[in-house]
């Protein structure tokens, strides 16, 4: 590939980072070509023309008329950016954008929002929307329980906080206490706490503390018994859990120190494992891993209950990983059981001198598998557990039991039994749904799992372990009633008569005549499942007689690695095909229209929102790509993005691939004089997972290459990252933009019910 550039800048082109074995996902992950130089001053790169983003007649209560608004957005400059890929030849003329540290780009976007902001002010019931929403976020909601030692530690949120606190207790029925208050660490709430391992005396516990949303933690530690902080301080922390060995330290992942002014933009290499000794400063931590030879890859450990062996998982990106143990008691040798990155093994536990695994090996809907350590060929493996028609999603253990959990046609199938997969009983749900937890230590008698689905709030069970028995521990309040709704499963034929599975959720006593507002959501890659889960903004949409669709895409996990591969590299298209199936299929079948039809994805996601509105245009009338990656031949060159070549493929390495990323890639596939849907593109200043200048740049060209009056907006927010962390103020924010922009295009004038109380 060469590079032509007629321009240059006085800052760092691009923002990069790193990425993990068990979900680098984009959920969902560069390269410097050192072509950029100084200069006196950077360009000017747009011109606003004019900065007032609306003009024409409106009416006197400030609600727009859609007829007569004329949208003017930022003129950005086109620079003359050709890249060169086996022959052919591609402009990249808002190059300049993926610099989002440059003033030009920070210009751009304060303009960008303004225009976004002045049409969003003017939908005449925004303020509604925001009122109802902030009623229905509203409740007390946690987590499930988790014990260390005599304590029970739980995340709870009273309502309205920006983070949810973690509490703490003595015994299953103590006084609760507050543990750690991210609360209190910052003003607006954009500091987030994640708890990650306990010492094995449970005496310590270690938890990661990240600003803005940002990949990047810091891991501190804190006695558990009297509440008290210790002086341990780990920096340039990703992707990281902290695995205990003993009381003394533990292991976990980190990167080398950036270079200064570069933290969100640099590339990251060399993930290691370091061992870190309580009481010690970081830069006596000892070096447990890393790979000299190959700096791209990601490493994480774990420890078995028992503590007698450690595993580690090294992987290239998203997909496999290899699979290597060493013998603590012992201080054996690193050994690798698994090798190569197609597959993926992970342990479960040690038993009685074996361990348990569950594989993909020889089982594309995966298997249980007993290994004995010292004689671990693979044609020694015994099936503890055989490949079934379900796919075999996760295995979990307590109180000397497991917890195989499957997929039956995206929704949850759990069973518990015993370690050598006899007595298997199946777990008994509300309804069809989604159900996640059934963890404990060997001594539990019950554990905790939570159950949901689309219009059956999060809810913990205590599950008795002898009797088999789930009772209510918590279940939240919510101002809705869900016996108003009711949801379905289809099954739809895509384009190469592929039959694939979409659930359908709606208010009762809705009318088939094609008029429904409706939203069409997917994801389809990585082996994410999509299955039935509770949304509260989504609850704001069904009361206001939406139609909430979601589509089980091929690149997703939902049927094990086979699905998976039908969606991944060069059979990327496939996921398209699926996601613009279903859409044809909700019209025909008279749930809506293309006047009245949405689509949303975010991530991984929003490059399906944007493959989707490029290649069928006038399929949608409203198209929301939220941190979507949307330039497909230069993802790999930013942060964690190398980690999904083994999902995309990559321009750079063969023809075949440039020429499959390039007939879908967002970005390129927009095509001038053509009228796209009413697009809001989502992102966040501080996302260095997916960097905002994917969303920059297919704004710009959007924005440019768009006919029409519908408007084509972007909306950047501050001191955001990906999605997580993200404080209850900026959701409720960031969700009643979404979705009044949503309803309005989709052609709703007012709001049918509720509202919010006074």
């Amino acid at each position: 590939m060469k590079l032509r550039v007629c321009y240059k800048s006085d800052q760092p082109l691009f923002r990069e980072s790193g990425n993990n074995r068990s979900h680098i996902g984009v959920g969902k992950f560069r390269l410097h070509l050192g072509l950029i130089t100084p200069m006196q001053s950077p360009m000017k790169k747009f011109v606003l023309i004019p900065l007032v983003a609306l003009m024409g007649a409106c009416k006197s209560d400030n609600a727009m008329d859609q007829s007569t608004v004329k949208l003017n957005y930022p003129l950005t400059e086109k620079m003359d950016v050709v890249d060169t890929y086996f022959g052919t030849e591609v402009a990249d003329p808002y190059r300049w954008l993926e610099d989002d540290n440059a003033p030009d780009t920070e210009a751009w976007v304060k303009e960008q929002n303004k225009v976004t902001q002045a049409y969003l002010d003017r939908i005449p019931y925004r303020e509604q929307v925001k009122d109802r929403l902030t009623e229905l976020f509203n409740y007390p909601r946690m987590s499930s329980p988790r014990r260390v030692g005599e304590y029970y530690f739980f995340y709870k949120n009273d309502g309205l906080q920006n983070q949810s606190v973690i509490y703490f207790q003595k015994g299953r029925d103590g006084e609760p206490e507050v543990f750690i208050d991210p609360n209190a660490l910052s003003e607006d709430g954009t500091i987030s706490i994640n708890l990650l391992g306990a010492s094995k005396d449970d005496k310590y516990i270690a938890y990661s503390q990240s600003l803005a949303g940002s990949d990047w933690s810091e891991i501190r530690v804190r006695e558990v018994a009297g509440n008290k902080e210790l002086d341990d301080r780990l920096e340039w922390v990703k992707f990281s859990g902290a695995a205990w060995d003993g009381s003394d330290g533990f292991y976990y992942s980190r990167y080398p120190k950036p270079e200064e002014g570069k933290e969100l933009s640099g590339d990251n290499k060399d993930h290691s494992i370091y061992y870190h000794r309580l009481g010690t400063p970081q830069k006596e931590d000892e070096l447990f891993y890393r790979n000299e030879k190959n700096p791209n890859l990601y490493h994480n450990c774990g420890i078995t209950e028992d503590g007698k062996y450690l595993f580690m998982y090294a992987a290239s990106g998203t997909d496999g990983f290899e699979t290597y143990f060493k013998d603590l008691k012992n201080d054996g040798p690193l050994t690798r059981m698994c090798k190569g990155y197609k597959n993926k093994t992970s342990v479960i536990d040690h038993h009685n001198g074996h361990f348990l695994a569950r594989t993909d090996i020889g089982a594309p809907n995966y298997r249980l598998v007993k290994i004995d350590p010292s004689n671990f060929d693979q044609k020694n493996w015994q099936d503890v557990i055989a490949e079934k028609e379900e796919t075999l999603t996760g295995v979990s253990k307590g109180g000397g039991y497991l917890f195989p959990q499957y997929l039956k046609n995206a929704t949850s199938l759990v069973y518990q039994c015993k370690y050598d997969g006899s007595d298997m009983r199946e777990i008994e749900f509300p309804a069809p749904g989604s159900a996640g937890g059934f963890s404990g230590k060997q001594e539990d008698k019950k554990v905790f799992y939570t159950f949901t689905s689309f219009t059956y709030p999060p809810t913990i069970f205590e599950y008795d372990l002898e009797t088999g028995e789930s009772e209510l521990f918590n279940k939240p309040e919510l101002e809705f009633n869900p016996e108003d709704f009711e949801s379905k499963q289809v099954w739809y034929k895509s384009k190469d008569g592929t039959e694939v599975p979409m659930f359908i959720v709606y208010k009762k006593g809705l009318s088939l005549e094609g008029k429904n507002p409706t939203l069409l959501y997917g994801y389809g890659g990585f082996n994410i499942s999509l299955t039935p889960s509770f949304s509260t903004s989504n609850i704001f949409f069904l009361e206001n007689g939406g139609v909430y669709a979601l589509a089980n895409l091929r690149g997703g996990g939902e049927f094990g690695e086979s699905w998976h591969e039908q969606g991944m590299v060069l059979n990327k298209q496939n996921v398209f095909d699926d996601f613009i199936a279903a859409a044809e299929y909700l019209i025909a079948e008279g749930y809506t229209s293309p006047e009245h039809l949405a689509i949303r994805g975010g991530s991984n996601g929003g490059l399906l929102v944007g493959a989707a509105m490029t290649q069928r245009p006038e399929l949608f009338a409203v198209a929301l790509p939220a941190v979507g990656v949307l330039d497909m031949l230069r993802y790999h060159h930013f942060t964690v993005g190398k980690g999904w070549i083994p999902e995309y493929g990559c321009a750079d390495s063969t023809k075949a691939e440039f020429e499959a990323l390039y007939a879908y890639s967002p970005l390129h596939r927009l095509s001038d004089g053509t009228r796209y849907p009413s697009t809001l593109v989502t992102t966040g200043d501080h996302d260095d997972r997916v960097v905002p200048a994917h969303s920059f740049k297919f704004a710009a060209r959007l924005q440019q290459a768009h006919v029409g009056d519908n408007p084509v907006l972007i909306r950047i927010e501050t001191d955001a990252g990906h999605g997580a962390g993200k404080p209850i103020s900026k959701v409720i924010e960031e969700q009643s933009d979404i979705w009044s922009f949503m309803l309005y295009e989709t052609g709703v004038r007012s709001l049918s019910a509720p509202v919010a109380s006074n």
